[in-house]
């Protein structure tokens, strides 16, 4: 992008559609002072529930998010907005604006480009408008306006997705014209994902039925899957960092569900407790091996991904899942019948089973593995129960500073805490180890936690911060 000659800024204004509440359609606007160009891009040098469940933020804090690959996070206020390093924890950057607050904040992994949405008592701007900002120019370069709000905007070095409550649209990042734009069931808290790699390009979000996810696969193949992942509404959705894989939950939050986003196939079911919870965010690692889950109850929950789960067909009706107790792995066939699975099952021998946690109960997968078998069709055993549960876990107390690892326990610093008070936070695997998650909170806080990769069981604490 070129900012030596006012001839070379162009300005454009496309006429566009803006989905109402109500699936009807709208008219909308976008404004392009200087079209971004991900390849001049500089790098910051030394610097860098209304529907988004708000009302969990401290009153100063509006935002949270991770880059792309987990390596810094972003967090809006009621007066701008600050960049962290993720590992090591360290503030690199602030942008204060006089009396303006910033209600969304999506970088572009390190670079000067960021999205920003106003937010906040007094927004700085329109929350119906994306800002794209270029702090190196320290100014706005683009504008995308809409006639209803913004609820989330995703960003890869050649695309912009912004998410509506009924509609999502994609954009170049090039020249801001529009490439693709899809209905979705309602979705007030701006559920979706972009993967950022340049080998693929693929999008997750919600499709156009309860509990359905829609997965664009743009590059190569520039196809649409739809995957009923869950009876009830969905809740968070992510994808790997490859497109490759995308894991679910939903509002009632007692089961995670990894699925092939070319296959469709169910991969994995994991298990994040018994009662109902809302799940905040979910990541995977880098190479795919872990998922990361986070909740209102406190936790932080490590699964690893199995390998060869895999079995049947593309069609994405029939998968096979392995649950290990004691010396054998009973294996599950599950064919996706509605919003059910009818599953049989068998006992086989002579496969590794993945590692279990010291710290899972051995009683509800023996019980299990008994019942099946004394010969009892899996089906009439509730779904929890057959879902591999989580390698690592960490419970957080309500202020930070003393948190432990004492996952499934309570002492004298916790009791006085309802699982339920915690507030939103979101986790992301580091990029400087492999075992290591990184976990900020609405309350300011900053947890850097690690796990045994071969023992799993309780993560410890290896640094605690605040920014806000």
């Amino acid at each position: 992008m070129s900012t030596s000659s006012s001839s070379s800024r162009r300005e454009r204004r496309f006429d566009r559609e803006a989905n109402g509440t109500n699936g009807g359609e709208e008219e909308g606007s976008i404004s392009s002072h200087e079209a971004p160009n991900s390849t001049t891009t500089k790098h910051l040098r030394g610097r860098e529930e209304d529907s988004r469940d708000a009302f969990f933020f401290d009153e100063s804090l509006q935002h949270l998010s991770f880059n792309q690959d987990g390596g810094c996070f972003a967090v809006g206020t009621d007066s701008g907005f600050r960049i962290f390093n993720a590992d090591p924890f360290k503030e690199t950057f602030r942008r204060d604006f006089d009396g303006g607050g910033i209600g969304i904040v999506e970088m572009l992994f390190r670079c000067n480009i960021l999205a920003l949405v106003g937010g906040g008592a007094v927004p700085k701007y329109s929350p119906n408008k994306v800002m794209i900002w270029d702090d190196h120019q320290a100014r706005c370069i683009g504008e995308l306006s809409f006639r209803v709000p913004v609820r989330a905007v995703k960003l890869r070095r050649d695309k912009i997705v912004v998410v509506l409550e009924h509609k999502i649209y994609v954009y170049n990042f090039s020249d801001l014209k529009i490439v693709h734009q899809t209905d979705t069931w309602g979705n007030p808290r701006g559920i979706c994902s972009l993967s950022p790699t340049q080998e693929s390009c693929a999008m997750a979000c919600p499709g156009l039925t309860r509990g359905q996810v829609r997965v664009e696969l743009y590059e190569p193949q520039n196809v649409t899957k739809f995957i009923q992942a869950h009876d009830s509404p969905l809740r968070c959705v992510v994808l790997s960092l490859d497109g490759s894989l995308v894991a679910t939950a939903s509002e009632k939050g007692t089961l995670v569900r990894v699925f092939d986003c070319h296959s469709g196939c169910l991969l994995h079911e994991f298990r994040r407790g018994t009662d109902r919870a809302k799940i905040y965010s979910l990541a995977f690692s880098k190479e795919k091996e872990w998922l990361v889950c986070t909740s209102d109850k406190g936790t932080v929950h490590v699964y690893r991904m199995p390998e060869g789960s895999i079995a049947g067909g593309g069609n994405g009706t029939t998968v096979t899942r392995s649950n290990n107790s004691s010396d054998n792995i009973a294996s599950y066939h599950y064919q996706v019948n509605g919003d059910g699975y009818a599953a049989s099952s068998k006992n086989s021998s002579g496969y590794r089973a993945p590692p279990q946690s010291p710290m899972t109960p051995k009683s509800p997968s023996s019980m299990l593995q008994s019942v099946i078998s004394m010969g009892v069709s899996a089906n009439v055993l509730p779904k929890y129960l057959q879902a591999e549960r989580s390698f690592a876990q960490f419970r957080m107390n309500r202020n930070g500073d003393a948190s432990t690892g004492n996952y499934g326990k309570t002492d004298d610093r916790t009791s006085e805490f309802p699982e339920n008070s915690f507030g939103f936070c979101k986790a992301s695997f580091s990029t400087s180890k492999e075992n290591r998650i990184v976990v900020i909170c609405a309350d300011g806080s900053y947890h850097k936690l690690e796990f045994d990769p071969v023992k799993g069981g309780s993560m410890s604490s290896v640094n605690y911060g605040r920014f806000g």
